[in-house]
């Protein structure tokens, strides 16, 4: 229950920056619920682009990884 009333504040807030921000006269109801379902959507997509992240910054060290090999490769055999 105290998680669903946060999410209320929560999305409350949000939808009331967002809607000032962007000029836009609602009532309360839909302020919260752009909030929330913009909490939603801002979630989704913040993981996707951690997730896109996390795997360009593998495949990064993996390449440095393989040159530093193929260097140390080159230098002592």
């Amino acid at each position: 229950m105290p998680g669903i009333i946060i999410l209320l504040i929560i999305g409350a807030a949000a939808g009331f920056i967002a809607t000032r921000t962007m000029k836009l006269n609602t009532d309360i109801p839909t302020t919260v619920v752009i909030g929330m379902a913009g909490a939603v959507f801002g979630w989704f997509a913040l993981r996707f682009v951690l997730s896109l992240s996390w795997w360009l910054a593998g495949l990064i060290a993996a390449i440095l990884g393989a040159m530093a090999l193929i260097w140390l490769w080159k230098t002592y055999f």
